[in-house]
């Protein structure tokens, strides 16, 4: 089975966020099961600077572009391969600036979408499976299905989706539709048009063979008016093709016991490298700071989008609360120009309480899963999560609202069994999560309970293997349910 993973970013080439992550890893299982599997990426400035061994192959395409033909050429490194088009990836960021989206996305991943299919046929590749991810893919199944619909090289070729975030659609006015090359007569409430505007995601969820999100939970989740980000009726049609497959994580690069980030190396058999990273981050972030403080004070870690999404609403509003319970707070990230105020303006009031970093700092992200007593993760909505997965990982104790992936993957704390992994609550209120950090502290103070749920943390096994393997098994439901 020959299986192309198409994705606006990846690891190690590009990344914005956690797509990057999962779409990088799933290829990096792939080829280490032995699997035939390729991965697509459109070649963007940066990774022309961060891979400058990558080879030309001297293919060129043509892909239409409304009333345009661009060309683009191949690039490839190993089993990876990359179009170029220097009018709209030779930018400094993949989809937009700090003032907002870039103007021509539309353009940019109409070019994306069909030059996939065009680089295939032109190189002679035909992949059973075409793995999309994401709105900036969503209209590769419906190529095929309309344009391509009749094109014997594809006629074996199947699609699946993946919604790594239904809050991320790809809308453009409507007219931005004569770019896609396809008919008017799909702008309709059963094609491509969501409320006045053109909806690249929505082409995906209505032409892939298959649909996936990234939990279980998400994917029920997305079917209800509250989480369904007005697709809900648009996926309840395709209920019966919809699953839920629980993203991984790299267990070579997440592994605290060979970790080169970090000050001290440590297992689950041997957690006492830990307290050290603890006591070097503090120090680091919160001078002065005796190794008493180090002990005593619960130290709580956030590492990711600084956005609505993400809770950082609770944060800000219970700030006052949190460090009169005794802790420090670190936050790494950067997103919303309003959270990178917000949370700046506290780092200046509470200096050497609380410690923010705006931006992304590979080394610094390492320091705090493994520094840091608990993970927060207050977030309105979460398709899956990978910060809890590499805290777990780390011995960094999830605190997590009860929602999507991060139900499926952190077990709430059992006082009478002294059972589970983190801390959960259901409310999106300040007061909810205020009291899920207080029932963790109250943990914290039994250095035996704590230091015991810290190892079933650790415990856990979020690698790739499992969750690849199920897409596997979905890739050849595809293919069995396209040869009846």
């Amino acid at each position: 089975m020959k299986i192309l993973i198409a994705s606006p970013e990846a690891v190690p080439y590009v990344k914005t966020g956690g797509l990057a992550d999962v779409a990088g890893a799933l290829f990096k299982e792939y080829r280490r099961m032995k699997k035939d599997a390729y991965i697509i990426l459109p070649l963007y400035k940066k990774i022309k600077v961060s891979q400058p061994s990558l080879t030309d192959t001297g293919v060129k395409i043509k892909v239409p572009v409304g009333s345009r033909v661009l060309e683009g050429r191949i690039f490839s490194q190993s089993s990876a391969y990359f179009i170029e088009c220097e009018e709209f990836f030779a930018r400094e960021e993949l989809y937009g600036t700090p003032e907002g989206d870039y103007a021509d996305n539309a353009s940019r991943f109409v070019f994306f979408s069909r030059g996939i299919l065009e680089t295939c046929k032109t190189m002679k590749f035909q992949p059973d499976v075409i793995h999309c991810n994401d709105w900036q893919t969503g209209l590769v199944p419906l190529y095929l299905r309309t344009i391509y619909g009749a094109d014997k090289f594809f006629r074996n070729t199947a699609s699946i989706l993946t919604i790594h975030n239904l809050g991320y659609q790809g809308l453009f006015p409507s007219s931005e539709m004569p770019l896609t090359g396809l008919g008017w007569e799909l702008f309709n409430p059963e094609g491509l048009e969501f409320y006045g505007k053109v909806n690249f995601l929505k082409a995906g969820i209505i032409s892939a063979d298959i649909l996936n999100t990234v939990s279980n939970t998400y994917s029920k989740e997305i079917l209800s008016k509250e989480f369904g980000c007005g697709l809900d009726g648009v996926l309840r049609n395709r209920v019966r093709d919809l699953y839920g497959v629980i993203n991984g994580i790299d267990y070579e690069e997440w592994d605290p016991s060979i970790d080169a980030f970090i000050p001290a190396k440590y297992s689950r058999d041997d957690i006492s490298g830990k307290a050290f990273c603890k006591k070097e981050l503090m120090k680091s972030l919160f001078r002065p700071l005796d190794i008493l403080d180090a002990e005593r004070i619960p130290l709580i870690g956030m590492v990711g989008r600084l956005s609505a999404q993400k809770g950082l609403d609770l944060v800000l509003q219970s700030v006052n609360e949190l460090l009169s319970s005794g802790v420090k707070l670190v936050i790494l990230g950067k997103g919303d120009e309003i959270f990178h105020r917000s949370l700046s303006e506290i780092a200046k009031r509470y200096k050497g309480r609380v410690s923010v970093t705006i931006g992304f700092e590979e080394a610094l992200a390492h320091r705090i899963y493994a520094g840091s007593d608990f993970f927060l993760m207050p977030s309105r909505y979460e398709p899956c999560g990978l910060g809890q997965l590499i805290a777990l990982r780390y011995g960094c104790i999830p605190i997590a609202r009860k929602t999507g992936g991060l139900v499926d993957t952190v077990q709430d704390y059992e006082p009478l069994t002294s059972k589970g992994t983190g801390f959960l609550f259901s409310d999106y209120t300040p007061s909810a999560m205020q009291e899920a950090v207080k029932r963790a502290l109250c943990v914290y103070t039994d250095k035996d309970k704590f230091q015991g749920m810290l190892v079933n943390g650790m415990q856990m096994d979020f690698s790739w293997k499992k969750s690849a393997k199920r897409y596997i098994k979905l890739y050849n439901e595809i293919i069995k349910k396209r040869n009846i």
